[in-house]
């Protein structure tokens, strides 16, 4: 995997690290959310607040940390340099944070008009991430299963803006679409489009490389991506034309894709030749547990009416696959990318002349430790909330902010080891100049 990584053409560790930094500060805004609503947000998947609180966690934490970790990654794992890194991350971040806070506001309040910025807002920075990686892609073959992937992520984005910009619109009163449909393939190609593709196209290189375990199989890293894109667009084109049953054998195809990567990892990391686990492999193999439990609830929903029936189903699996499985895994990749990133630069910077803190030393493994069980606790919580919201609510509310004041505490450490160390090398330099 070492073959695959180009560090020489890193971006600045400013571009991606405020993403990084920002993403902890929607998921607690989504805890205050939670503690401002009280019970009545676990009422149904409907409401405005849960509506507020899943967007706050998809665009707030979760497009913001993965858009950050392409900017380092594109560059780094394919080759494919980024025009302007620096100033692309600025707009990138500014749009979506703005985006976000508007969106969560739009559904609070229901004005057209915040949903109109919002859409304004969103549209323009996943446009400008999407042109500039597109540019930026172009020409470098798929070669590895990587590149592929991530390329194929980006129409997975493509189709969940478009969806959510029409659903946005159509709530501020300027379009009349079939919102539950379009909610249907906003919520399919946002979680399988996008966030299970990216997720398992880096996946490809950070669990093997990071938790020292085998490679994917061949066959399966490199038709993973094609498999989820045929099965949404043959989903979608189902959904369309109001094919019923059709559209949910293709739906099952999709969710069972995303159950094999999810299965595949926990396989690879079960045989890790790491001597002693950390928190970032017990994040990953809770994130696909999650997976696997989320597809298995929706799968029984099919055959158990009483289940389907269930008005918590849907906030079930919305706390497994968000909060359970993707805020898990991408915490676990932060916790590897970040330390990772400081000792590049800091390598890179001090070419010999300032020996640059080991990965340990940038984020100390006990720091880790603590966050990621205050996590796992947040999302515990949060599943019981959906079963009994008046005991639970709000203990998950205190717990989701403190895990990600945890996780903003501990990313913040380690940008304050890159900006010592850095003063420190810019002290040598200043005899060197005079």
């Amino acid at each position: 995997m070492q073959a695959l990584l180009s560090f020489d053409q890193a971006p600045p560790i400013s571009a991606p690290l405020r993403f990084f930094l920002s993403a902890p500060l929607f998921a607690m805004l989504a805890g205050a959310l939670i503690l401002f609503s009280g019970p009545d947000i676990f009422a149904s998947r409907w409401t405005p607040a849960a509506l507020a609180l899943t967007h706050l966690i998809t665009v707030g934490f979760m497009l913001q940390v993965l858009l950050g970790a392409l900017l380092q990654l594109l560059p780094v794992m394919v080759g494919a340099n980024l025009a302007r890194p620096l100033g692309l991350a600025r707009l990138v971040h500014l749009a979506i944070s703005a985006g976000a806070l508007l969106l969560a506001a739009a559904f609070l309040s229901y004005a057209p008009a915040l949903f109109g910025a919002a859409v304004v807002f969103l549209a323009g920075g996943v446009l400008l991430f999407i042109g500039a990686a597109g540019r930026a892609l172009h020409g470098i073959a798929a070669s590895t299963p990587t590149v592929r992937g991530l390329k194929l992520a980006l129409l997975g984005l493509s189709a969940t803006a478009l969806s959510g910009a029409l659903l946005a619109i159509s709530l501020g009163g300027w379009l009349s679409l079939p919102l539950l449909e379009l909610t249907s393939l906003h919520l399919g190609w946002g979680l399988m489009g996008w966030a299970c593709t990216v997720l398992a196209a880096v996946g490809f290189v950070v669990v093997p490389m990071f938790q020292l375990t085998a490679e994917y199989p061949r066959w399966f890293a490199r038709n993973f991506a094609f498999a989820v894109l045929a099965a949404l667009l043959l989903w979608t084109l189902a959904e369309l034309d109001g094919w019923i049953t059709p559209a949910l054998l293709l739906g099952a195809v999709t969710l069972l894709t995303g159950a094999v990567f999810a299965g595949q990892t926990l396989h690879l990391l079960g045989s890790s030749k790491r001597p002693k686990h950390d928190a970032s492999h017990h994040l990953w193999r809770f994130s696909m547990a999650c997976a696997l439990l989320a597809c298995a609830l929706w799968l029984a929903s099919n055959f158990v009416p009483a289940l389907a029936a269930w008005p918590g189903l849907t906030l079930l699996l919305g706390v497994l696959l968000l909060v359970g499985c993707f805020m898990s895994a991408i915490i676990g990749m932060l916790y590897k990318i970040v330390p990772f990133l400081v000792w590049l630069h800091l390598q890179n910077r001090g070419r010999g002349r300032l020996l640059a803190p080991n990965m340990k030393k940038v984020l100390p493994q006990s720091r880790i430790d603590r966050q990621a069980l205050a996590h796992v606790l947040a999302c515990a919580l949060l599943l019981l909330s959906v079963f009994w919201p008046a005991w639970f609510a709000y203990p998950a509310g205190v717990a989701l902010i403190g895990a990600n004041a945890w996780l903003l505490r501990n990313l913040l450490h380690a940008t304050g080891v890159y900006r010592t160390q850095l003063a420190a090398l810019n002290a040598m330099a200043k005899p060197a100049d005079s």
